[in-house]
Parts: C-alpha cells; sequence; structure tokens
C-alpha cells in the first residue's frame, strides 16, 4: 500500500511557522501583515474560497481586508479599487479572485497588482522572475506541490519528474520550480503521444490536467511519488457525487507515496498564500533574511521551508 502524503498536517506546520513570523513581526512593533481580498460577483464556489481564506488568515493573525463588489463592476472601478491597495501601507498581499465577470480583462487585473504585492505570483514581473531564476513570489499552488514532494523526496537532485499540465498556473511553474532542485523535468499534457510510456519512466509525476482519473495504475512504477493536482466532481455508480483527482487512486496502490483528493494540495494552497503574505510584508518591511524570505535567488526556494517540517514527513499508512 502507498504511503498517503498528508497535506492537512504539512499545512498546519506551515501555518504554524507563519504565526510565529506574524507574532515575531507585531512583538518588533510593525504591523500584522494585510491581505486584500477582491471578489467580483457572486459566483458560489468563488464566496467559498474567500470565505476559506479569510478564515485562515485569523488563524494566524494576518489582517484581511475584504471587498466585495457586483457583478456588474466596471473595470475601470475594480483597477481603482486595485490602485488604491497598491498604494495602502497596511496591505502587504492583494488577491482577486477569478474567475471574474467576462466584461473584465482578467489579464489586465492580474498586471495591475504590483508585482511585491502579488501573493498568488502570477503578475508578469514575479512569472519572469521565477522563470529565469531571479526570485519573486511563488505561486502558491506549485509551492505547495514542492513542499509535499519534499516532505517524502528530500532530495531531487538528478530525479526524473515528470508534470502533466502546462497550465500557467501549475504546471510551467511547478516545472521551473523542479528544475531548480535540480530534477530532470518532462512537461507533458494530454495530447503527449505515448503519455503513459513517458509516466512509467517517472520517479516523480505531478499530475495537473483537470482530467479525472486519467493516470492509470499502469502507468505509474512500483515506488514512484504522485502528487494529484486535479479535483473534479463526479457522479459514482451508485448515484452519488464524489471528488476525484487526476489519479486513479485505487489503482496507484504499489506507489512509494500519494496524495489524497480532497487533503492533499488543497490545504498546501491556502497555507502558502498565507505565508507568501507574511513574506511580502517582511519584504516590504525590509525584514525578511535571505533564508527565510521567498523572494531569494532560485537555487534556494525549494529549501525554505525544510527545517520547520523535517522528520516529519506526516505520512500514515494508506
Amino acid at each position: 500500500m502507498a504511503d498517503i502524503i498528508d497535506g492537512r498536517v504539512i499545512a498546519r506546520q506551515l501555518d504554524e511557522k507563519t504565526k510565529a513570523q506574524v507574532d515575531e513581526m507585531v512583538a518588533a512593533g510593525l504591523p500584522a501583515p494585510g491581505l486584500a481580498v477582491i471578489l467580483v460577483g457572486d459566483d458560489g464556489a468563488s464566496q467559498v474560497y474567500v470565505r476559506r481564506k479569510i478564515k485562515a488568515c485569523e488563524k494566524v493573525g494576518i489582517n484581511s481586508i475584504e471587498h466585495r463588489l457586483p457583478a456588474d463592476t466596471s473595470q475601470e472601478h475594480l483597477l481603482a479599487v486595485i490602485d488604491t491597495l497598491n498604494k495602502d501601507k497596511r496591505v502587504h498581499g492583494i488577491l482577486c479572485q477569478v474567475p471574474l465577470p467576462e466584461h473584465i480583462d482578467t489579464r489586465l487585473v492580474l498586471r495591475s497588482i504590483s508585482p511585491d504585492k502579488d501573493v498568488d505570483g502570477f503578475h508578469p514581473v514575479n512569472v519572469g522572475r521565477l522563470t529565469t531564476g531571479g526570485g519573486g513570489i511563488v505561486p502558491c499552488t506549485p509551492l505547495g506541490v514542492m513542499l509535499l514532494i519534499e516532505s517524502v523526496m528530500p532530495d531531487l537532485k538528478g530525479k526524473d519528474v515528470v508534470v502533466i499540465g502546462k497550465s500557467n498556473i501549475v504546471g510551467k511553474p511547478v516545472a521551473n520550480l523542479l528544475l531548480d532542485a535540480e530534477a530532470t523535468v518532462t512537461v507533458t499534457h494530454i495530447y503527449t503521444e505515448n503519455l503513459p510510456d513517458i509516466a512509467r519512466k517517472a520517479d516523480v509525476i505531478v499530475a495537473a490536467a483537470g482530467a479525472p482519473e486519467l493516470v492509470k495504475g499502469w502507468w505509474v512504477k512500483s515506488g514512484a511519488v504522485l502528487i494529484d493536482v486535479g479535483i473534479t466532481r463526479i457522479m459514482a455508480e451508485d448515484g452519488k457525487e464524489r471528488l476525484v483527482g487526476d489519479i486513479a487512486f485505487d489503482e496507484v496502490q504499489h506507489a512509494a507515496a500519494v496524495t489524497p483528493v480532497p487533503g492533499g494540495v488543497g490545504p498546501m494552497t491556502i497555507a502558502c498564500l498565507l505565508s507568501n503574505t507574511v513574506q511580502a510584508a517582511r519584504a516590504l518591511h525590509g525584514t525578511a533574511t535571505d533564508r527565510e524570505s521567498l523572494f531569494d535567488d532560485a537555487p534556494d526556494r525549494t529549501m525554505i521551508f525544510r527545517p520547520a517540517i523535517a522528520g516529519d514527513h506526516s505520512l500514515s499508512r494508506g
């Protein structure tokens, strides 16, 4: 049976580190980090995500500032709100929840957020820094993926890693982070020829294609580490809905370790968002050390949190 990589446990460990950093800032007379969350419209899933993020902020001592705007908000007004937040010294991180209404240019909105406050890591400046190894804010989900991998495979040097999915949000940035860790990385997608053959050679598979149960058991070699980023609600044979990932979980128990869905990557995304907010605040205040900051050069990025989670692989027998 494969070991289960418990994202909830590792996320809690990261939250503890984040809270300690917030407490340290406040004790030094600095303001608590502030995260502004913008929600445009009444998308149900987005409202749930925003509530979770705000609740998570409270637990670690981050001040959350919520801006709820109606669905007919003009693009000009939204950009004006972001401009105000960019200039607000109480705000260290800005998150604009997507999807946005169709009449709003999402790329333009994301580009309007100051790179220093772009805690999602989506601004072209941060994307460029990540790609060229020049530091910058690391996108939350890819950072979470790296921490999950490192909890069971601390040294990725020379390892064969296959990333399934080429999105700007997960696939491409996680590939860059893996290259920083000296892994040998192959980026694939659902149209890649001979994808099962490529996957079977991998020491690590990161499945982020958004294709339910794409990765079958026969795609996976014995002893591989599997990170499942996908999450889809499907109708089971018994007529009940259930959540599944991109990996056929029951078929891959010959792997060394696998993340569950839910409970794997999901908790890490929010934990990394909170951590990014604190690192942004520390950088803006000039208090971050080279070792602790998410803005340091590429070779150190994947090592940042390892001391906080060393010795506890957060595994249970599946």
